[in-house]
């Protein structure tokens, strides 16, 4: 009885440039990806801790504060944030797959205008809640 092996064929093609540079753009992209996400997950809680830092003060006199308002725009800037990265996510990964990426500077702008109103959102917040006189911030 002879055996007969007959050779197994190996595909020693490496792979190619294109779909190297094509995973190393995926792999950009997810991660930028979930830089947004923590980002948006920051903003979510900054809203949260904002919210509880004014419910900590010693109400003097009753009144509606800002606080929860700011709270609640850092928490649906957070949330439109997940939203709209998870699209940009979808849609720069078409676009690398069929080689027509094109950085968008609309999202940029508009996230950067986002966070810049509500920096001064909070600065507006510190300074308010330090005028008054149940205020932790201002020392008797």
């Amino acid at each position: 009885m002879q055996l007969s092996f007959k050779p197994m064929q190996v595909d020693d093609e490496k792979p190619t440039q294109q779909n190297l540079s094509r995973a190393i753009d995926r792999s950009a992209n997810e991660r930028t990806f979930l830089a947004w996400m923590r980002a948006a997950v920051a903003l979510m809680g900054f809203g949260v801790i904002i919210v509880r830092l004014r419910v900590v003060q010693i109400p003097v006199q009753y009144r509606l504060g800002m606080g929860w308002k700011l709270g609640l725009i850092f928490s649906l800037i957070g949330l439109a944030t997940v939203l709209i990265s998870t699209l940009h996510y979808f849609t720069v990964r078409r676009q690398i797959d069929e080689d027509t990426y094109e950085p968008s500077d609309w999202l940029i702008f508009v996230f950067s205008s986002a966070v810049g109103l509500l920096g001064i959102g909070v600065i507006y917040f510190i300074f308010a809640g330090a005028v008054s006189p149940s205020s932790f911030v201002v020392p008797d």
